[in-house]
């Protein structure tokens, strides 16, 4: 390790000598088959060291500092800053141009930044140089991946074999079970579009999946259950909607390097050129984390001791008389366990207080200002309207775990969208139905008995 890193650092030196550059691609390919050897667990001492011996040179800095403020006229200024601006860059900056250079050398960097990305959130490896690597990292690929570079591509069942399995595996959202369910969801009055690189050629870097309807769907079993046969031909007449039920975000190096929201843009386009009469945009969108917000709400309540905010005195008997014991406790285990779905009494009286409690978690619960939810935060920056909550839209185990079988249609009003992401943006106001304020001034209203 010692001795790659030496070589390494000699290599980041910026010279541009015609001579040397066979040396140095032998170099940087010579780092990139090290580096790819290393195993997990070394990979974050490795990193560390990298940056901290091939970064920025302070004691430089310092002296192009002094110069700089010593500079009189505007040239000499300009010379001084432009050294100081240089000598700021870190100096692997050179490495990880010079890898871009080599065959799939972008893909190892966005994979370069996965590991750099893993190792601060696991504390595997947290220094102040990984952490400026890790910003280097996204603004170069923020750059790259900028959406003139991008190319929109849709899938269909005569896309490549490779393409199509790499599709299934990346799917996050609701999980392809097999090849004639990829088919059907290729297939008639099915959408699959992504977005590609150049750099990365059959490498789908953001998947969206769009379901052709009459109406704006409020169940996903509907849309990835059996129906519609991969053999049936499309009825123009009856597609007036497009729902979007499921984006993925393929590379984790890709993390906040944003494409989603320009995708769906795109796809908008492609669909109206398509269907001149489509009116109706919106998605079925999952939950994830309302369970665990609920039952950590609940959890902390039970520590205050204090009056049930939760649940209205009506709503807490009537669970009471079909559960017996201490509600919140129970209704907590319930919702861990999902238990509670085995019970149609139990399902009929959580309806209305789970989607009171959902309604605040995606509205009123705020990180930093904006939603707490990350998919809903997507959808409103977009320009998107929180438009329906939909009770047991999804009964499949993860989406009952996840968020108690309930999704949310995030509408798309075309000619509000930009308005709409202004505003939340720079306000974080949220634009929602009439369902969603009732539901949230009724969890309101609740919390301050």
């Amino acid at each position: 390790m010692d001795e790659i890193l030496r070589r390494t650092v000699e290599a980041c030196e910026p010279r541009d000598k015609p001579a040397l550059a066979a040396l140095y691609e032998e170099q940087t390919r010579e780092f990139v088959r090290f580096y790819r050897g290393l195993s997990a667990e070394q990979r974050p001492g490795f990193l560390s060291r990298l940056t901290a011996e091939c970064g920025v040179e302070h004691g430089r800095v310092g002296e192009l500092c002094g110069r700089l403020a010593e500079a009189r006229g505007v040239g000499p200024l300009l010379q001084a800053e432009q050294r100081l601006r240089s000598c700021l860059t870190p100096r692997y900056s050179v490495l990880i141009s010079r890898i871009c250079g080599l065959e799939d050398g972008v893909k190892f960097i966005v994979d370069l930044r996965a590991d750099v990305l893993r190792c601060l959130e696991t504390k595997a490896a947290d220094c102040p140089h990984l952490r400026e690597m890790e910003g280097t990292l996204k603004k170069l690929l923020s750059n790259w991946f900028s959406i003139g570079f991008l190319k929109l591509e849709r899938i269909t069942w005569q896309s490549s074999c490779d393409l199509l399995e790499k599709i299934s595996q990346y799917e996050a959202v609701h999980p392809v079970r097999s090849w004639t369910d990829i088919k059907r969801r290729v297939g008639p009055y099915r959408r699959c579009y992504v977005f590609t690189h150049s750099a990365m050629p059959g490498e789908p870097l953001v998947v969206l999946h769009v379901a052709l309807t009459d109406d704006i769907s409020k169940n996903i079993q509907i849309i990835v259950g059996r129906d519609p046969s991969p053999e049936i031909a499309e009825d123009v007449n009856k597609i007036t909607t497009a729902v979007f039920y499921s984006i993925s975000s393929t590379q984790p190096g890709l993390h906040q390097v944003h494409l989603g929201n320009y995708l769906i843009k795109r796809v908008v386009k492609e669909l109206q050129g398509e269907f001149p009469h489509m009116k109706q945009f919106s998605s079925l969108s999952p939950i994830p984390g309302f369970t665990k917000w609920l039952a950590g709400t609940i959890s902390d309540q039970m520590k205050e001791g204090t009056t049930n905010r939760i649940l209205t005195q009506a709503e807490s008997k009537e669970i009471q008389e079909i559960v017996g014991g201490p509600v919140l406790e129970t209704l907590k285990r319930l919702l861990i366990t999902n238990e509670w779905v085995k019970s149609e009494k139990l399902v009929r009286v959580l309806e209305l207080p789970l989607m009171r409690l959902c309604a605040w978690y995606l509205y009123g619960e705020k990180h930093r200002g904006a939603a707490l939810n990350a998919v809903a935060n997507f959808h409103l920056q977009n320009g998107a309207v929180m438009w329906r909550l939909n009770w047991l839209a999804n009964t499949s185990p993860r989406g009952i775990s996840s968020s108690s079988g309930i999704m949310v249609n995030y509408r798309y009003f075309l000619e509000d969208t930009n308005y709409n992401s202004v505003q939340y943006l720079k306000t974080r106001h949220i634009e929602a139905s009439e369902q969603i304020l009732s539901l949230v001034a009724q969890f309101q209203k609740n919390s301050k008995l």
